[in-house]
């Protein structure tokens, strides 16, 4: 009997998603004697990717690895070895190989030197069309078959997509689905493999959003006046569903509808969480950080004369502006004509937020498909031939680096997992590194 690799037809991998770990799957698969083809729902690849470099491409952390990895929370464990195999330096390393320098910021997170995403995914598509990887716009995946394998080489999986031309079915040997969770739809995100997986039934732990908004019951008046105006330098406190302490200080955006950005993002999950087991959560505010209880209490209390209670505030310890409206609108009058009583509101002031806002404006999601389901090279185990990368699996991070390092590992551990999973079928020859998965 003839081996399959005797067969002329070269090893077809098909990758599901055209963002950073999909990317990085099809970079990891396209030397190694593989056809790569790419699918995406979009008109072009990376749009998600784009978007978040808008502000400044943000492509990981400077930090040491294990305070980094802390960074994944619950799912430490399981994001750990994917960032062990291609650590923060690594991608540094790769960035440079694609003529993309890079510089550590003064938080320590690390950007391209142009501070652009364009050019590094213009270099980045440039070697993967280079290296044969072809690719398929307007392609949206809407369900699959696993039909079983021959004995010579075949394709294995029969993939459904639509297309502005009509549906088409297309055949490979292996996929990794690479695609995001449900997070800014409009670019290609949205969900909806959620069911076609759990038709399957791969378990998939509900999408919710993360690194987002939330919240909270403004009056007319501070939404009019203040809306868009940052709160800074203020510290957060709370306490998340496990009882664990949260203090942070940063800075906050108050928004029409309630509280985001950076210091809200490193909180969302505790916050999420506690407005899931509790229907709300009451985070503290600290409008002084810089400043003891007692400092404010002696500053707020030292008498003022003539001088009006908001002029006090301002004169003595900065409070003014966006801060002085949120404790009027917080306090009653009667409370804030207490100086004692205003002095620890000004320290911790009570602000109640009511739900997160809608996972569409996230800028990523919690949840997705759960790692038990998976073995330590991301296949399905109960789909043979089935890989899964980046944001639609069941991890989260906050924002600084974290989201895209795992992306960009995950995609690696994915191709290299289906570039060893084919070699073990026999439709690949093997590497002289390719003892093991690894």
């Amino acid at each position: 009997m003839s081996s399959p690799l005797e067969s002329a037809r070269v090893a077809v991998v098909a990758i599901i998603g055209g963002g950073p770990a999909g990317l990085m799957a099809a970079e990891t698969l396209s030397r190694q004697g593989v056809q790569v083809e790419v699918y995406d729902a979009m008109p072009s690849v990376g749009r998600k990717f784009l978007m978040a470099g808008k502000g400044g491409m943000n492509i990981t952390h400077s930090e040491p690895l294990e305070p980094f990895l802390d960074r994944f929370g619950p799912r430490r464990a399981q994001i750990a070895p994917l960032v062990t195999g291609f650590d923060p330096d690594a991608l540094r390393v790769w960035l440079q190989g694609l003529g993309v320098e890079t510089f550590v910021g003064s938080s320590g997170r690390v950007f391209p030197t142009d501070m652009k995403a364009a050019p590094m995914l213009r270099a980045w598509l440039h070697r993967l069309r280079e290296a044969g990887v072809r690719f398929h716009m307007r392609h949206k995946w809407t369900g699959w078959e696993q039909v079983a394998e021959p004995a010579a080489l075949s394709a294995q999986h029969a993939l459904h997509f639509s297309t502005p031309d009509g549906d088409v079915t297309v055949t490979c040997d292996a996929v990794i689905f690479a695609l995001g969770g449900a997070s800014w739809p409009r670019l290609g995100s949205d969900g909806a493999w959620v069911p076609l997986m759990q038709a399957r039934a791969v378990p998939v732990a509900p999408l919710q959003p993360a690194n987002c908004g939330f919240e909270a019951h403004w009056s007319p008046y501070l939404r009019e006046r203040f809306a868009g105006q940052p709160i800074k330098p203020v510290a957060i406190s709370l306490t998340d569903v496990d009882n664990k302490v949260h203090n942070r200080q940063g800075e906050i955006l108050l928004t029409e509808d309630g509280l985001e950005g950076s210091l809200i993002y490193a909180l969302s999950a505790a916050i999420r969480d506690r407005i899931t087991a509790d229907s709300e959560v009451t985070i503290s505010l600290d409008l002084a950080p810089g400043l003891t209880l007692e400092r404010v209490i002696a500053e707020v209390t030292r008498p003022r004369g003539s001088r009006s209670m908001s002029s006090h505030l301002q004169g003595r310890i900065g409070i003014n502006g966006v801060k002085l409206a949120l404790l009027h609108e917080i306090l009653s009058k009667e409370a804030f004509a207490d100086t004692t009583v205003l002095a620890q509101a000004i320290k911790a002031l009570p602000v109640r937020l009511l739900r997160a806002r809608p996972i569409a404006e996230a800028i990523s999601t919690a949840g997705g498909i759960a790692f038990e389901a998976l073995d330590e090279h991301l296949m399905i185990e109960r789909l043979p031939g089935v890989f899964c990368a980046g944001e639609m699996l069941d991890w989260e991070a906050p924002t600084g680096g974290y989201l895209l390092t795992a992306c960009f590992a995950s995609g690696r551990v994915a191709g290299e997992g289906a570039r060893a999973w084919l070699t073990r079928k026999g439709h690949v020859a093997p590497t002289p590194d390719s003892g093991s998965t690894h």
